[in-house]
């Protein structure tokens, strides 16, 4: 049996439906809604970026070409989606001496794979695709050689911004280093609805731990406190690095500060289900993809690190003991 596409039957439909969801939006950063993730970019694309300067002077009655002030300054980010695949073989007769409504009908020479077979394979193939991606959106590096280095994550992309808001702490506490991380946001930050701080669940649960022996304000040992500080909404991110927490603009659309650029291919490749040989019984299951992260302002993404070797760790000045970028 061969099923391209998965176009030829109900349950191939929505199976398409989920594996797209899956492909795109089956991670933390795009599940909750913290990544715009744009589709159909097959080869690369730029976020368009505009900065001002100071607009207003004196009033002047009669203003000539020198007195014009401030300037409109256009950049870009860019995304370049990197291939990359899943693809696995398996026997859909070791499955025979476990569950019987698992066993291939047919003749012998003519088995037709289950559509259960189908589905549970494809289920556990997909959420694991899922987690991966999930992975590679927040810590991904991209390397042409390797299947470990499929492409450049949020964390990675923002260390090359000379721009990102590196922050000097010398908290021991994650209230301490909340604090610290607060204070280095800009205040045209502060209130927009968007503004998320991202760290990591063992960060969380020493923050929660923080928040309930404080005397009359933490909630009762039983209970988990509200992910908030200082109203700034908290997301915990399974896949997040420990001893790094940071501050950005979050939001499935324009109003956020992380990309995302996927290719959705044709129906009929986004996956693959086919015999691996016509005289072999073995079967593959083959996705294709491709992916990109990019953040649009370093100045909007606030990191405090206190890991050894930390990325976005302050560099001291020796001499002067100033911070450096």
């Amino acid at each position: 049996m061969a099923v391209n596409g998965l176009n030829t039957t109900n349950y191939g439909g929505e199976v398409l439906e989920q594996t797209l969801t899956l492909a795109t939006t089956g991670n933390e950063l795009a599940g909750k809604g913290l990544i715009m993730v744009i589709p159909g970019v097959n080869s690369s694309m730029s976020i368009p970026r505009i900065k001002t300067s100071g607009m207003l002077q004196k009033r002047k009655e009669d203003p000539s070409k020198t007195d014009g002030k401030g300037d409109f300054t256009y950049s870009e980010k860019k995304l370049t989606p990197h291939d990359m695949m899943a693809f696995t073989l398996f026997n859909p007769r070791a499955f025979e001496h476990i569950w019987r409504q698992y066993q291939p009908t047919g003749d012998l020479v003519f088995r037709q794979l289950p559509a259960n077979v189908q589905s549970i394979l494809l289920n556990e193939l997909l959420k694991k695709v899922g987690e991966e991606l999930g992975y590679a959106y927040i810590n991904g590096e991209y390397k042409a050689e390797g299947d470990a280095y499929l492409m450049d994550g949020i964390l990675t992309q923002a260390a090359k911004d000379a721009d990102v808001v590196k922050v000097k702490t010398a908290g021991t506490t994650m209230l301490q280093r909340l604090k610290e991380l607060r204070a280095s946001i800009p205040v045209t930050m502060r209130n927009n609805a968007n503004l998320r701080i991202l760290m990591s669940v063992t960060d969380f649960d020493q923050y929660d731990d923080e928040l309930t022996k404080l005397a009359n304000k933490g909630t009762a040992p039983t209970d988990i406190n509200q992910a908030r500080y200082k109203g700034i909404k908290i997301e915990v991110l399974s896949q997040w690095p420990d001893s790094l927490i940071v501050a950005t603009l979050c939001d499935s659309g324009m109003n956020g500060n992380l990309f995302a650029a996927v290719n959705l291919q044709d129906d009929e490749n986004v996956i693959q289900i086919d015999k691996w040989a016509n005289a072999s019984e073995l079967y593959f299951f083959k996705m294709l993809m491709k992916a990109d992260t990019q953040i649009g302002f370093g100045e909007e993404f606030i990191a405090l690190d206190w890991r050894a070797d930390g990325t976005f760790k302050p560099v001291q000045d020796d001499d002067q003991g100033t911070e450096k970028q």
